[in-house]
């Protein structure tokens, strides 16, 4: 029977190459159509105890509190301001929204890290207890948002996974001790999983550095973004991964040689696929194996599915600004060695001889 993915309660061929042009009305419509750190406590209205896409070192923000409660930085030479959040924000939700028209599309869920605070010239000498919010100014370093469009999906293994936009901005990708010149923003488009909120980016579906000055530009770009980005060849390679498994052996002799890796000398890992996995995702992944409620391994070993999670699992505990990178490196590393295991490309072999 032919894979179908859903949208919008109704079903697209996995054979097509795209599913972007929506509800469409002609018949010319419808053929375009186929052609390491610590969780702090929130300021919006959320859920302790519910999964979230990212936490460490985050808090939970709306558009409404980065507009009422947050300056916008400046570049300091010629005091020219930057692209602010709630500004980057609003314009990817805005293309999502015009790319994906009739689709249920969710606000987006915004999480931000490393405020930066200072005092009004007024509030001078005045001690740090007495200060009231006039005397303040403060706004976030760093941002990270996901918008989910629940009406497009599909399952893995009883996951239901909803197709998920995410952007991020950290002004210290910028240097604001200069003049004014292009910014640096991250987008990427991929699937978010329901049963946990881990985010499945692909490195197709990533633009990790969009330089721009105005909204236009990061609008344009958010847009290609989408029309370039393959929904059903996409899933396809995440869904292959529940038909690929992992004895325990090999689980163990891939953490290994991944925490191996960053010790080997350049020549070595020249040979050998980039990899940018940290010590403490590791020691989660190890952790998961044995305990986590939804993924965890056993004595006959683990899916890939399984380990993919595990592994995008532990990218939660990542900072703002290396979250989408490695998520990518999540989703490279466990579909190469799937592709390995097949013997369709020797590429990860190094990992599991």
């Amino acid at each position: 029977m032919e894979k179908t993915l859903v949208r919008s309660g109704s079903m697209v061929p996995a054979n097509t190459n795209r599913a972007v042009i929506l509800n469409p009305t002609t018949q010319h419509e419808q053929n375009e159509i186929f052609t390491e750190a610590v969780i702090v406590e929130d300021e919006a209205s959320e859920s302790n105890n519910a999964p979230v896409f990212i936490g460490a070192n985050t808090r939970a923000v709306t558009l409404e509190q980065l507009k009422r409660d947050y300056i916008i930085p400046v570049f300091a030479k010629d005091n020219q301001e930057c692209i602010s959040h709630n500004a980057f924000i609003s314009t990817v939700y805005e293309a999502v929204m015009d790319y994906y028209r009739n689709e249920s599309i969710l606000e987006p869920q915004i999480r931000a890290s490393h405020i930066v605070k200072g005092r009004r010239p007024h509030a001078a000498g005045k001690r740090a207890d007495r200060l009231r919010p006039t005397d303040i100014t403060q706004y976030y370093e760093r941002s990270i948002f996901a918008i989910q469009i629940p009406s497009i999906y599909d399952e893995i293994n009883g996951n239901r996974l909803n197709l998920s936009i995410v952007g991020c901005k950290a002004y210290n990708r910028d240097n604001l001790s200069g003049r004014l010149t292009e910014q640096k923003f991250s987008v990427a488009v991929g699937f978010n999983n329901q049963v946990c909120q881990n985010q499945c980016i692909f490195t197709d579906g990533l633009k990790h550095t969009i330089l721009a000055s105005n909204t236009g530009t990061i609008y344009t770009q958010v847009l290609d973004l989408l029309d370039r980005f393959n929904i059903i060849d996409s899933f396809r390679k995440l869904e292959s991964l529940n038909n690929v498994n992992l004895s325990e052996h090999q689980f163990c002799e891939i953490l290994g040689k991944l925490r191996l890796y960053n010790y080997l000398d350049q020549r070595r890992r020249k040979q050998i696929p980039s990899i940018d996995v940290t010590d403490a995702q590791l020691n989660s992944v190890a952790s998961g194996f044995v305990s986590d409620v939804n993924f965890k391994g056993g004595t006959s070993g683990i899916t890939m599915w399984n380990f993919y999670n595990l592994l995008t699992g532990s990218n939660k505990k990542n900072y703002i600004d290396t979250f989408l990178p490695r998520a990518t490196t999540a989703t490279e590393l466990s579909i190469g060695l799937a592709d390995t295991i097949k013997g369709v490309d020797p590429k990860y072999s190094w990992f599991i001889q």
